[in-house]
């Protein structure tokens, strides 16, 4: 019973919307309007790669990862900005100016305000001079500007060259394929979840209704004991065993209802279906048990008759000489070898590392393990921006003065202008020149090198994982397969011996005892029986992962 129910936990109800599961189209089930949903492992699979919340979840990370390609190419576009700015100066910064310094002594040039506006209109104006004192006036204290001062100003600029931008661009396309295997990796954990889950419900199930087709056996026989003894020809301690042999199995009956219950919640977990939902498995345990002979010789199991394996891959292997000597030729057997995990070299030709999704992930961050090297490489070319910039600026003694806007045409009633905003407006390239950072680039450089030998490193000890994972999933299937064989042989075993005891009880030649224990051991096996069933459908979940398989087999 609890080899039955090994993958069994303990699962937190997920209130999930039901209208995600009524607007599944394609494969993934429907609700109907009377709560039930029919489900085919298929369709289980389906419903939980599209509605599984942790999926969903890592399908956001996927969006992210698309909105971060869209950020660093927003760099390259043109870059506009629009700023106005307000500022009350209630005590405004003063200077020294040496008036001496520009040409006191004994004469200076007057200037009226008739003058200034003739200069203005471009008229030509003919200025006299006027005496001064002779004496250097020392230097004063002025302050530059009014009071209140205003800015309104719209900038744009575009990135020219920039080669970090670049290479930027080619890591953001390989940025987003990482998040879409990191959806797939999420997206097979799922698979494999679902499948057994799906599979224990399957067992349970099926085990539920034997041990009710079990319960209205012995009740027959419990039912014709006791006539037998009120007719006088058996003893009570009969009917007494019997009796206590069906309560166990009562007991029994009911622990399996719940494990089967529990498994069916299980499985809507791991769908993220709500708890409430009713399901229906329209798939049998017949058809989920696979075909062990085919899958022997598909997994290059050896014959215990012949000792080959698959068809193709040669007999049994001899022992190889002893060669004293390590010729170069040995030398390269024995590398060859290694590198392909000590397999056949028909068997490592057959399988394909790049199958695993974790090794193409791996692959993806080489990728940008080397974008990123490059990235602070690109750290010492120029950068080159063009920029251009049109505002205003504008002072006042009053805030009620600043917001007049008078333009050139303004003037004071002592005829001076007295035009408070002015125009500015420039364009023009923008080079950067990275000279010396203090060897920040450097030490980044090392860091991106020594990540992308990490990386390299890591290759290995994942070809080990997965080469070892490929070699206990095989061997894990292949034993799985032998209990079952096994288990097989002796529920048919159990169930004649039942058989016969019944026989030979009914009849009067055999014993009422004979008949409880015989009834036990077929119990017995049946349970070996499932749960050997259970493990060859896990093991073959594990094996179709192990090798790459699973989520092709669930996209088919």
């Amino acid at each position: 019973m609890k080899r039955i129910i090994r993958p069994l936990l303990l699962a937190t109800a997920l209130c999930g919307p039901l209208a995600a599961a009524q607007a599944q189209v394609g494969g993934a089930p429907q609700a109907q309007q009377v709560g039930t949903i029919s489900l085919s492992l298929q369709q289980a699979i389906d419903y939980a790669v599209k509605n599984k919340p942790t999926l969903l979840s890592t399908r956001l990370g996927e969006q992210t990862a698309k909105a971060k390609v869209g950020e660093i190419r927003s760099a390259g576009l043109p870059q506009v900005n629009v700023a106005a700015n307000v500022a009350d100066n209630f005590k405004l910064q003063k200077a020294l100016v040496d008036f001496g310094a520009l040409g006191g002594g004994a004469s200076a040039t007057a200037l009226t305000p008739a003058d200034v506006t003739a200069a203005q209109s471009g008229q030509t104006v003919n200025l006299g001079t006027v005496t001064v004192p002779s004496e250097p006036v020392p230097p004063q204290a002025f302050a530059f500007g009014l009071q209140w001062a205003g800015n309104t100003s719209a900038s744009v600029s575009q990135l020219l060259f920039d080669g970090a931008y670049l290479i930027g661009l080619k890591a953001a396309k390989v940025y987003e394929e990482l998040a879409k295997k990191q959806t797939q990796q999420a997206e097979i954990d799922v698979v494999e979840q679902v499948s057994k889950a799906y599979y224990s419900t399957l067992v349970a199930r099926e085990r539920l209704a034997l041990l009710g087709r079990n319960v209205q056996r012995l009740d027959t026989v419990l039912f014709q004991t006791n006539e037998t003894f009120k007719a006088g020809f058996a003893e009570k301690l009969d009917v007494d065993r019997l009796r206590v042999q069906r309560n166990n199995l009562v007991v029994e009956q009911q622990k399996a209802q719940r494990l089967t219950d529990l498994s069916i919640a299980l499985l809507k977990f791991q769908m993220g279906l709500p708890q409430d939902q009713s399901v229906q498995l329209t798939d049998s345990l017949g058809t989920a048990v696979v075909n062990a002979g085919t899958l022997r010789q598909r997994l290059g199991a050896a014959s215990p008759t012949t000792g080959g394996g698959v068809t193709g891959l040669g007999g049994v292997p001899t022992a190889p000489t002893i060669n004293s000597g390590n010729t170069d030729a040995q030398r390269q057997q024995d590398q060859q070898t290694a590198l392909s995990g000590a397999r056949t070299g028909q068997l490592a030709a057959a399988f394909n590392y790049n199958n695993r999704i974790e090794f193409s992930t791996l692959e993806t961050q080489q990728a940008l393990a080397g974008l990123d090297l490059a990235n602070r490489r690109a750290g010492a070319y120029p950068r080159l921006l063009a920029t251009a910039a049109y505002g205003f600026s504008g002072s006042a003694k009053n805030a009620g003065d600043l917001f007049a806007f008078r333009g050139p045409d303004s003037r004071a009633s002592n005829g001076f202008p007295n035009q408070n905003w002015f125009g500015f407006g420039n364009v023009g390239l923008s080079l950067q020149i990275p000279v010396f950072d203090g060897f920040r680039r450097k030490y980044q450089v090392q860091q991106a090198r020594i990540q992308q030998l990490t990386i390299e490193k890591g290759f290995e000890t994942l070809r080990q994982s997965i080469d070892l994972q490929d070699a206990q999933s095989r061997t894990t299937l292949i034993n799985a397969l032998d209990v079952l064989d096994n288990q097989k042989a002796n529920l048919d075993l159990a169930q004649d011996v039942a058989r016969v005891s019944r026989i030979k009880f009914q009849e009067g030649v055999g014993s009422n005892l004979e008949v409880v224990t015989a009834e036990t051991s077929l119990r017995e096996a049946q349970t070996n029986y499932y749960a050997a069933i259970y493990d060859v459908l896990v093991a073959k979940v594990d094996r179709d992962k192990a090798t790459g398989e699973l989520y092709n087999q669930s996209q088919k």
